[in-house]
């Protein structure tokens, strides 16, 4: 194992994950009104709601997805499903999931290099973002021939406990990755490098999904109407 692979597979996913917490914070302590997804919709809404209606639902399935498949521990889903079948499964719905996401930034990305105004309107950090992501599911895609050679669950168990040597501290998850694919290998530097970029970029405006949950469990407030008197309920 060399010097990089220890550093991409051992100490760089620390840094990723301060940086994506403590930039969060830091950035809606000190520059709220950047918080946002800054929308181009005014400009040009057609291919925008195709394109993120796909993405986000891509995306997201992906992300749950993925959090739950790799830190789940081996032996709480064992005695339901092999790890081969749960392989396939993981194979099969990633992939139509991977699909949608990947057509959905590829219309989003188009539609914000090819419209003039849009791309003028356009920092340099949504254009780098929209690349790293068509990449990141382009690579998640070109899994899924790889992962079909390894059918009895063996390379997602790898992929698994190292991610939950990560988040448990434990030492020695590099040398688990030592025999994937550079191709799996990639997608996984890339992800990571999708939170390290997370704070300074239009992403932030995921965190405000939490409060929009937040905001649909909270009680009713009573509104009266001024005129009449009459009592309503309002958010």
């Amino acid at each position: 194992m060399n010097s990089l692979h220890h550093f991409l597979f051992n100490i760089y996913p620390y840094i990723c994950l301060a940086v994506f917490l403590l930039g969060s914070l830091l950035r809606f302590d000190r520059d709220q009104y950047s918080w946002k997804s800054d929308s181009s919709q005014l400009l040009r809404a057609g291919q925008l709601r195709w394109g993120s209606n796909l993405f986000h639902i891509g995306v997201l399935f992906l992300f749950f997805g993925h959090s739950f498949g790799m830190l789940t521990p081996h032996f709480i889903y064992e005695p339901f499903i092999s790890a081969g079948n749960k392989q396939l499964v993981a194979m099969v719905s990633g992939g139509a999931a991977g699909l949608l996401g990947f057509i959905g930034v590829s219309i989003l990305l188009h539609r914000r290099l090819s419209d003039a105004r849009i791309r003028a309107n356009s920092r340099t950090s949504d254009i780098v973002l929209l690349w790293l992501l068509w990449a990141q599911l382009a690579l998640g895609l070109a899994t899924i021939p790889l992962s079909a050679q390894h059918l009895d669950g063996s390379m997602m168990l790898k992929l698994a406990e190292w991610a939950q040597r990560i988040v448990t501290l434990r030492s020695g998850a590099a040398d688990l990755l030592v025999d994937a694919g550079w191709i799996f290998q990639t997608h996984m530097a890339l992800g990571m490098t999708i939170f390290l970029v997370f704070p300074f970029t239009r992403l932030v405006h995921v965190w405000s999904g939490f409060g929009t949950l937040a905001y649909v469990a909270r009680p009713y407030q009573v509104v009266r109407n001024r005129r009449l008197g009459v009592p309503g309920n309002s958010r």
